[in-house]
């Protein structure tokens, strides 16, 4: 319940921001603008966000048939699980990484790239799918979701306050224009900074946990830490062309290989994961 809790409010700030927003953009017209647009995002990543992802990175569903082995670990480990066996996508991306999506564990999908499957011994790509599933167990998928597609709505509106405010800034020679065109121009520029925050403090506690919970899944602790170290690496030399709103989505940062995403990073450090995986005692 606390997580949950703690989710909801996160959930909350970013509605909160969206809703502030739409006020510095247009006053209480703009504060109910911003709130609905807050509700259909909430609604429509809740029923779509699956489709929408996988849409994104060109998926493909396959079937035992295509790929037995892959779906062979599936079964074995949704079944230690304790969960339904999700749809099987392969991406067609040489940067080795996975991602799992779905608004619960009776909705879900789990997609990888034609890369993990090429440098992955079968323990290691276990402890990965392990992983995944934990995200499926744990209900994070749909939380990371939605934060992500919030926090993409409230960098989008704050440039829109940018333009408003830099294009009205010459009506506005007197105090109270002065003072509310800085306000909203402060709005904007911190808003997304404040979004990609409680984005990460949604994504970060998740990833720990789902390792946690993989090698539960998995019955070991090392494939899943061999394999992030592997991941980690190739991302670095090979970073994937992802979006930065679904990042937070893989199980390495596909944009690791940017100096700058690297300051807002999603994921935790790949290091700390691993020494946290060397400790556990199953």
């Amino acid at each position: 319940m606390g997580n949950v809790f703690k989710t909801g409010l996160l959930l909350a700030a970013l509605t909160a921001m969206l809703v502030l927003l739409g006020g510095a953009l247009g006053g209480r017209g703009g504060m109910m603008i911003g709130l609905v647009m807050a509700l259909v995002m909430n609604v429509g990543s809740y029923w779509f966000s699956d489709k929408i992802v996988l849409r994104m990175y060109g998926a493909e569903e396959i079937d035992e048939r295509a790929a037995p082995g892959l779906h062979a670990v599936v079964r074995r480990l949704t079944t230690r699980a304790g969960i339904p066996m999700p749809r099987v996508y392969m991406i067609p991306s040489d940067t080795p990484n996975a991602f799992a999506t779905g608004r619960n564990p009776e909705h879900a999908a789990i997609a990888v790239t034609n890369g993990i499957m090429r440098i992955l011994s079968d323990d290691e790509l276990e402890g990965v799918l392990a992983h995944e599933l934990a995200h499926v167990k744990n209900r994070d998928i749909l939380i990371s979701t939605i934060a992500a597609t919030l926090a993409g709505a409230i960098t989008y509106m704050a440039h829109m306050v940018q333009w408003s405010a830099f294009l009205g800034g010459a009506r506005s020679d007197d105090d109270e224009g002065g003072s509310s065109m800085a306000g909203g121009l402060l709005m904007a520029f911190l808003a997304p900074i404040a979004a990609m925050l409680v984005q990460m403090a949604v994504s970060r506690a998740r990833e720990y946990e789902a390792d946690a919970t993989g090698a539960r899944i998995a019955g070991r602790p090392d494939g899943l830490s061999r394999a992030l170290g592997k991941l980690h690496m190739a991302s670095e030399a090979l970073p994937m062309h992802a979006n930065p709103a679904t990042a937070h989505l893989f199980i390495v940062n596909p944009l690791s290989g940017r100096a700058f995403m690297t300051l807002f990073s999603t994921h935790p450090p790949i290091e700390d994961r691993i020494a946290r995986l060397a400790a556990m005692r199953l």
